[in-house]
This record gives structure tokens, sequence and C-alpha cells, in this order.
């Protein structure tokens, strides 16, 4: 069974993959509000990667098995029906597999033993095989492409949405839903702050907590439980911090927010000195050098480079002024842009891989997508309904105004 190892034919790490429209439910000025996305379906592995740093080959067995426990099967199949019954156009794919890669988290090289939510990019059974300069061309060929092509696709996009497939049981054996939706940070969750040292502490911590209007994913489980499909929320796991999503939603207020402080000091915009802070509040992957040593200059006060004294002096007044900012009339910004038909969400959308393959025991036989296309065109419609029924929220009384801690973002901006 050919699909059961990578793919070692060369394969781009991300491109858009055309869809044919099934249904055109939306407006345009919707549909181009709209991505979504599959990260973990890929199947491609560059033989390049196949041997250590000593030229010798990795196990094919242990990438074998890592090949098809990491992959989400079935995971692009469901994306495409969502995206043909909005008439899309496009879904967003990672092609390079996830056994060598996976862009769900911050890039690195993870330690031997670590968890599953707490790992890096670079995992079993290549983390301890790769050399240096192989993790790096791993990392600059394939993370920062996939970066690259991300940023692009949401980009100006309000509603973002990943497409993942996970397996029928946990690790101790009890049975997981058929779908399950998560918008939620896994520090957050556990915590009530975001962790200390991966994002910018000028993050508001509250925005961590839904990372997607709340009536969406009500709206997809009524649908889907009126066919008799079984919906959980936030289970049985979080986003992790590295996830595109909780990055997007990191990104997407830095982005709201220099408008707002542009709009205010016109004269900042394109000063080096600000360039640099926007570009290290932006660095959600944790890729650029220049934004780590800035940052470490700001919140850990180690020493500017040589040269660069004056100019690190000058950033750190320009973050202090937009913290004060930020900060004002009892952070008056930050409630505003909770609520705000401006803020951008992103969630993922894990659905059974049973429903989408036979499976023998822990290996994937045969593609049998019916009831995972069921599945697909319940979430289409769920969407459908949300954005031009429930999104308005026009009939909502003022008393009823959205406030509060537990009222997360809005929905698509309304005409």
């Amino acid at each position: 069974m050919d699909h059961l190892r990578p793919d070692p034919r060369p394969a781009p790490p991300m491109s858009a993959v055309a869809v044919a429209a099934l249904d055109e439910p939306l407006p345009e000025e919707l549909r181009e509000k709209i991505t979504i996305d599959v990260i973990h379906d890929g199947a491609h592995l560059p033989p390049e990667f196949v041997v250590d740093g000593e030229g010798r080959p990795v196990p094919p067995e242990l990438i074998a098995e890592s090949f098809v426990r990491e992959r989400d099967w079935g995971a692009r199949v469901v994306a495409e029906r969502v995206a043909a019954r909005l008439g899309l156009g496009a879904v967003h794919v990672v092609h390079t597999a996830r056994c060598l890669m996976d862009f769900g988290r911050f890039p690195g090289v993870s330690r031997s033993g670590a968890t599953h939510l707490g790992r890096a990019a670079i995992n079993e059974p290549f983390n301890t095989r790769l050399s240096s300069a192989q993790s790096r061309r791993v990392l600059e060929e394939h993370y920062d492409a996939i970066s690259a092509h991300m940023d692009q696709s949401i980009r100006g996009r309000q509603l973002k949405i990943a497409i993942h497939t996970y397996d029928r049981t946990n690790p101790s054996g009890t049975e997981r839903p058929q779908v399950s939706v998560v918008s939620r940070s896994q520090g957050y969750q556990n915590d009530g702050v975001m962790p200390y040292g991966v994002f910018d502490p000028l993050y508001p911590d509250i925005l961590a907590e839904f990372t997607v209007d709340r009536i969406l994913p009500s709206r997809i489980s009524i649908l889907l439980e009126r066919m008799g499909v079984p919906v959980a929320h936030n289970y049985p796991y979080l986003l992790p911090e590295g996830s595109p999503e909780v990055r997007h939603q990191v990104w997407s207020f830095f982005d709201w927010l220099q408008l707002r402080w542009e709009a205010h000091f016109p004269e900042t915009e394109g000063e080096p000195s600000w360039e640099r802070v926007w570009q290290m509040l932006k660095d959600t992957n944790l890729r650029s050098s220049e934004a780590g040593s800035l940052r470490s200059y700001i919140h850990w006060l180690r020493r500017a480079p040589a040269g660069d004294e004056a100019l690190f002096e000058e950033c750190e007044r320009n973050y202090r002024a937009l913290q004060r900012f930020v900060d004002a009339d009892d952070r008056a910004l930050v409630r505003e842009y909770r609520v705000s038909n401006e803020r951008a969400m992103s969630f993922g959308i894990e659905v059974r891989k049973d429903m989408l393959w036979r499976f023998e025991g822990s290996t994937p036989v045969e593609l049998c997508p019916e009831a995972g296309l069921r599945i697909a065109d319940q979430i289409a419609e769920a969407l459908v309904v949300y954005l031009l029924e429930d999104r308005p929220h026009t009939d909502r009384r003022a008393e009823w105004a959205r406030h509060g801690r537990w009222y997360g973002p809005g929905g698509l901006p309304t005409k």
C-alpha cells in the first residue's frame, strides 16, 4: 500500500489547491474574507532528509510508522468539500509530511520525550538524527516557505478555518467524538494568561480566551448534532501556542494596533525605529533574529548589538509609548478590539479519521469518505447560516450588548 509511505517526489511546501465550486451560497465580498487550510495531510518527504547527519539512512520502518501516526488522514478531503460548498475556489495545503516537520508548532527541534502539545516543529524520528545543518534547511526551505504562503493567504481575511482529523480514541482508550471544534489557547486554559516569553506581553491575555465568535462553533454543533453527529468543544486538546490559529490572532491584533497607532501618529509610519518595533511584535513564528535581538533587549535587559545602542534605546522608547497607548483609559482599546467586527477569527475543526478512511487496527486501508463528506456539507451549511443570519446580530436588545469577559470576537463586517 503505497499510501502508507511518504512520497519522495518534489512538491512545494505549501500551495493553493484549486477547488471547483459546487455552490455559491455567499456573496463574493464574504467569500473573499474566508480562507481554509490543511497543514497536516501532506505526504511529501524530500530524500535528502531520510539520511542522518553522517549520511546513514534513517530506519525506513521508523519513518513509515511516524508518517502513518502523524498524518491527518482525510483532512484535505473535508477541506475541499467545505470550500466547494462555499464556492471559495481553493484551499491552502501543506504538502510537506508532518512526520518531518509540523507547521502547527514553533520552529525548532523537539527534545526527546516532549509531549504532543509541547513539542517543536521537528520531531521523532528526525529530531535526534538530522544534523544542525539539515534541521536548519528543513526550517528555511519548508517552515519559512509555508509561513510566507500562510501569511499571504490570510492577510486581510477575517475568518481562518483549519481542518484537521484525529484518531478515534485518546491514548487512554476513551473514544473521541466524531467532530471537535477548537478555539481556545492551551496556555490560557491552563493558567489564565499567555505563557511568558512566547509572544510579546503587549498582546492582551484575554484575547486568547476565544479565537472565534462563540456563535459559530455553536451553530456547527447544532447542525451536526441534529444529524446525529456528536460535537465537542476544545476537547480532547486545545490550540497550542505554536499553532497558526493562535499566531494569527496575535499577528492580527498587532496589525490592527498599528493601524490605530498610525492613525493617531501618522509621522511614525515607515520610520525605521518604529518598523523594528512592529517587526518584533509581529514575529509570531519566532524566526527573525533581528526581532529576537530587540525582544531580548526590551524584555530581558540584554545588551544591544555593538553599534545599535542608540537605535535600540529609541525602539524601547517607542515600545513604552505604545504600551501606554494600549493601557490608556483602562485598556479601552483592548475592550473595543475584543468585540470588534474588525477582529480576525481563526479556529480549528477536527473530524475523526475513521469518518473518512477504513482502518484495520491503526492502519488506514481504504478511503471511504462518505460520512466525512456529509459532515463537511453540514459544516459548510453552518458557516452559511452564521455569516448570513447569525453574524449581523440585528435583533440584539441593547441591554444584551456583547460586553464583559465572556464575549469574544464579533463576526465579519456588516455593510
